[in-house]
């Protein structure tokens, strides 16, 4: 059996999926974000930002499963999410400061949110295939009430997330609607992932647990 892994310590890529019927092993990356992108050309498109950070995060853990005879036959999927707002990307926030300041900007407007995906096929440790794309969803965005973006600032959660905001978590109160696949703005595209699998010759039902197509 192809053994999924997760390049990616988010709970919520891992929620979804866990929902849609795969186990994934889970791997940490240990990418540095800031220092690849700092690498790409002046002018690279948001897009392939977001494709060079997952790509170089599927293959720093495609590197930690080289020689492990569990991941003979396995696929290997790094994501990377970030907001575009007013042709600028923006990733997590980090700080109550700039997450303050990200709501300024967003705040009753729409903005893009772009997520990177990159699948490796490993055969007995060697990457056979690869496949990569770019997925993104136009989120529109609530005007909290003061009183309500302080609270939700200092819980924490949009601290840590691209756009600083989830949309299945407590920021879901402060989206009025999206244009497209709502998985991808929870981090992990599956109807994309499902193509880029496909593109390297693994089914997904392959994958689901119990599955045997």
């Amino acid at each position: 059996m192809t053994v999924f892994v997760l390049a990616s310590q988010s709970p919520a890529r891992l929620g979804v999926l866990r929902n849609a019927g795969v186990e994934p092993v889970v791997r940490v990356s240990h990418v540095d974000e800031d220092v690849v992108a700092e690498a790409l050309p002046p002018g690279t498109p948001p897009d392939r930002v977001v494709i060079e950070l997952a790509r170089a995060k599927a293959l720093e853990v495609a590197g930690q499963l080289a020689g492990d005879p569990a991941f003979t036959d396995s696929v290997v999927v790094g994501c990377d999410s970030m907001l575009l707002v007013d042709g600028v990307l923006q990733g997590k926030p980090l700080t109550p400061e700039v997450a303050r300041e990200r709501w300024a900007e967003m705040a009753g407007r729409s903005a893009d949110l772009l997520t990177g995906h990159c699948v490796l096929r490993l055969t007995a440790g060697e990457i056979v295939g690869e496949a990569a794309d770019c997925s993104s969803t136009t989120v529109h965005f609530a005007k909290p009430e003061p009183a309500e973006l302080d609270a939700y600032i200092a819980t924490g959660e949009p601290l840590q997330v691209a756009g600083s905001f989830t949309l299945d978590g407590m920021g879901g109160w402060f989206v009025d609607k999206i244009d497209g696949d709502p998985s991808s703005v929870i981090g992990i595209g599956l109807p994309l992932v499902r193509r880029l699998l496909a593109d390297v010759g693994v089914g997904i039902a392959r994958l689901w647990v119990g599955g045997r197509a």
